[in-house]
């Protein structure tokens, strides 16, 4: 992990997440409740349980905040943010204002970045928690027994925390994979990349997953020569392939070169320059930059925290839990990226919330049971909730879609924002909404209207009864809604409304 020690703003971020002057308290006899790590998951747990008046402890080994807030969500929108008015400047002209370059300052998008995340770091800080009523150990932890973690501090004293339930939530690390030549070449990751001072010329990008698209929009508008290289044949494979599509146009008119369907051979420097050889279609081809960032993923952080003396099973892909979220020891939980599945903030908060309820109250909330949505922050965004019209297996019925283009809608035509479409996915046969996706402006947001429908299982031509302000963009559901109801006229009723709706005019 990477921060600028000449830098106010980074320093406080680590007063409140990683205090220096930072005394671990004196350990009870025994905790009803142990959290292994200070993201998202950790914070969630730690705060639900201590509100309940449960005795909490929480160890962090590193920064309070986990990735979210130091090295994932928080400094990335960060960045996304200023990308994104870089965009509305060069469009400019398209709106009848004079023509504007849109050139960033990166020293000082950089400087905004650090400052915006110092000020919100309060929230996940330290002392922020001990006033909660948690004990907050900073220091390596390790389970030694089924019932026992125990904690290195910064000043190498250990202390034993006895529990009666405990939770995993150690989080992941960026995937690095065995390629020749990585290991004697600098790169970066997300661990790193937030810390640049200094625009790069050029920059490989290896991943095109959502880390990968949003940076490599974000610099390529900042004024990067940017190159994406993945192993699959098209960029965010998880998405819809033709809101995929509408994403990469969009990439590819801001400069962002894509290298597909490449599998890594080699890396070497030549220079000052970072060389990626790869192969495609049995020829070798080779691309050149001034940085190289890795994100292909992340890997669940199990090593070195004693989990087999904690009877806890795991491997590469996470910590195995049940659908509880239990694990093989009964007394332990684990939430959030270590048991790999859904790697979001959202997911950890969710997964955090089921584990408390499980663990204290008896219940039995199942993570197969969470509607789970996610957004991809590019310009423009996509967006999705549910499950996708292929997934007939998983429903175990019969899946429709309806589709309806941004170019369609009023709001959409006058903000100049026609790029996308929004669709919904439902059963054929009975018309529940069963997932959603939309690619274009600001669409995690507009999302919002679909977590609720898709939850309650509402049918799609009930979106009609939805009443939406005019004009905005989110009424594209109301009229998704009219089409799925005008589809189910039979050809008879139709030509007789016709007629009704004539006659009365």
């Amino acid at each position: 992990m990477v921060l600028l020690d000449q830098d106010s703003h980074d320093q406080t971020l680590l007063g409140h997440v990683a205090p220096r002057d930072w005394h671990n308290p004196q350990a009870r006899k025994q905790y009803d409740l142990v959290v292994l790590g200070g993201g998202t998951a950790g914070l969630v747990s730690a705060a639900i349980a201590v509100g309940l008046g449960a005795k909490v402890a929480m160890i962090e080994r590193e920064l309070l905040g986990g990735d979210c807030l130091n090295f994932g969500c928080v400094p990335s929108k960060g960045l996304l943010s200023v990308s994104h008015r870089l965009g509305m400047l060069r469009r400019g002209t398209d709106y009848g204002l004079s023509p504007h370059q849109g050139e960033a300052d990166f020293v000082k998008v950089m400087e905004r970045m650090r400052r915006l995340r110092a000020d919100i770091s309060h929230h996940d800080g330290a002392a922020r928690f001990r006033d909660l009523g948690v004990d907050v150990f900073l220091g390596s932890g390790r389970f030694t027994a089924p019932t026992t973690i125990q904690v290195e501090g910064k000043d190498g004293q250990l202390t034993a925390l006895s529990y009666k339930r405990a939770v995993i939530a150690t989080g992941a690390k960026p995937m690095v994979i065995p390629v020749p030549g990585l290991d004697q070449v600098p790169y970066l990751t997300n661990l790193s990349l937030f810390s640049l001072t200094e625009l790069p010329k050029s920059l490989i990008i290896v991943g095109a997953g959502p880390i990968g698209i949003e940076m490599a929009q974000a610099f390529a508008r900042f004024g990067s020569k940017v190159t994406i290289l993945d192993m699959a044949e098209s960029i965010l494979p998880r998405e819809d392939p033709d809101a995929a599509a509408v994403v990469r146009e969009a990439l590819e008119k801001d400069g962002v070169r894509f290298e597909l369907g490449a599998r890594m051979s080699r890396v070497a420097m030549e220079g000052d320059q970072k060389k990626v050889s790869f192969e495609r279609n049995g020829e070798e081809h080779q691309v050149a930059g001034a940085e190289l960032l890795l994100a292909m993923g992340r890997t669940p952080n199990v090593e070195g925290i004693g989990l087999d003396a904690a009877g806890v099973a795991f491997d590469r892909s996470g910590v195995k839990v049940d659908d509880h979220l239990r694990t093989a020891n009964s007394r332990v939980f684990a939430a959030g990226d270590v048991v790999g599945g859904y790697q979001f903030t959202h997911a950890a908060d969710a997964m955090a919330r089921l584990v408390i309820r499980n663990a204290f109250f008896f219940g039995r909330g199942k993570v197969s049971s969470l509607t789970m949505p996610w957004s991809t922050y590019t310009d423009p965004e996509v967006a999705h909730v549910g499950l996708y019209e292929k997934e007939h297996q998983k429903a175990g019925v019969e899946l429709a879609s309806l589709r309806m283009e941004f170019s369609a809608i009023d709001r959409s035509i006058l903000e100049g924002e026609t790029a996308g479409f929004a669709k919904v996915i439902f059963e054929k046969k009975t018309g529940k909404l069963r997932g959603a996706t939309v690619v274009g402006a600001n669409a995690g947001e507009l999302l919002g209207e679909m977590l609720v429908a898709v939850n309650l299982r509402m049918k799609v031509t009930e979106l009609s009864s939805v009443i939406h302000p005019y004009p905005t963009a989110v009424s594209v559901w109301g009229r998704l809604g009219d089409q799925a109801s005008g589809a189910r006229l039979t050809p008879g009723v139709a030509k007789l409304l016709k007629r009704i709706i004539s006659w009365r005019r």
